[in-house]
């Protein structure tokens, strides 16, 4: 069975922030961030729903998978795992952020992400082992790495909190009323301006407030803050994609994932074709 696994943080480096010798930098607390591994049931496509707990110290918080200009991206290894084929994140719908006018995108006091994860034998048991590196954030950010290992025994039970991180979801294209989706690219500087144009209802799930972030699909690829506006149905967003390195930007079309953050949720949209190759030309 699981065996309950809480993981204190372990602090990798100092605390976070310009300060001056007469500042004295704010300590932090002892007891950042706690990790959970939440018990798992069987999926119709015979994956194993998980999930991952986070609680973090009062007014602390964590990053999403793109934390924004002034977050810290999380990253997680497997290594240890047995019987692991493969590991996919759900992620709940995120929130957005902003100080000192920088924006960040995460979450507060307490999130759980389900994993879904494909056993290499399905006939047996699953033990996951591993790291997870985050940064955590309040007047300093403190980057933390916690370690994990648990059997991960599969039942028939649905742990209601990975079933409310699941139903915490941002719509599809199709559920929000998506009925246009199209980017164009342009040489800037080093990098290729990218801008998207979405036909997409102005009282959908983001509601008011929407805030757009692209996401390149490719690694070693730094995607800027993304600027929008909305013209009564349509929304359009425009961002600079800088290499990492020397290499030329290289994009897939397909591998470029937007996502409008709102008050009232988000919606995930995947891909982006050019104008032309529209199933639906934009009106």
């Amino acid at each position: 069975m699981l065996r309950p696994i809480l993981v204190a943080l372990a602090l990798l480096a100092p605390p976070l922030q310009a300060r001056t010798p007469e500042t004295p930098a704010p300590e932090a607390p002892g007891d950042l961030v706690t990790l959970e591994l939440l018990p798992g049931w069987r999926t119709a496509q015979g994956t194993v729903m998980s999930g991952l707990r986070l609680r973090l110290a009062p007014g602390w918080k964590t990053y999403w998978r793109a934390p924004g200009e002034a977050g810290i991206p999380p990253q997680f290894t497997w290594s240890g795992s047995r019987n692991l084929a493969a590991a996919g994140f759900l992620w709940p719908v995120p929130e957005v952020f902003e100080s000192s006018g920088l924006r960040s995108i995460g979450y507060h006091d307490e999130v759980v992400i389900p994993l879904e994860l494909t056993p290499a034998d399905a006939g047996r048991g699953l033990h996951l082992a591993g790291q997870v590196d985050l940064g955590v954030c309040d007047e300093i950010c403190v980057p933390v790495s916690l370690d994990f290992a648990a059997d991960l025994e599969i039942g028939s039970h649905r742990d209601p909190a990975i079933v409310a991180a699941l139903v915490d979801q941002p719509l599809g294209a199709d559920e929000a009323g998506v009925t246009g989706v199209a980017c164009s690219f342009a040489p800037e500087g080093q990098g290729m301006r990218v801008t998207a144009t979405l036909d997409l209802p102005a009282d959908t799930a983001a509601g008011e407030a929407e805030v757009v972030v692209i996401e390149a699909g490719e690694p070693g690829l730094w995607v800027s803050p993304a600027q929008s506006a909305r013209a009564g149905g349509r929304l359009t967003a425009s961002a600079l994609i800088l290499p990492v390195g020397s290499a030329p930007v290289s994009l897939d079309r397909e591998g470029l994932r937007l996502t409008v953050i709102g008050a009232r949720g988000a919606v995930d949209i995947r891909g982006c074709p050019a104008p032309q190759e529209q199933g639906q030309a934009l009106r």
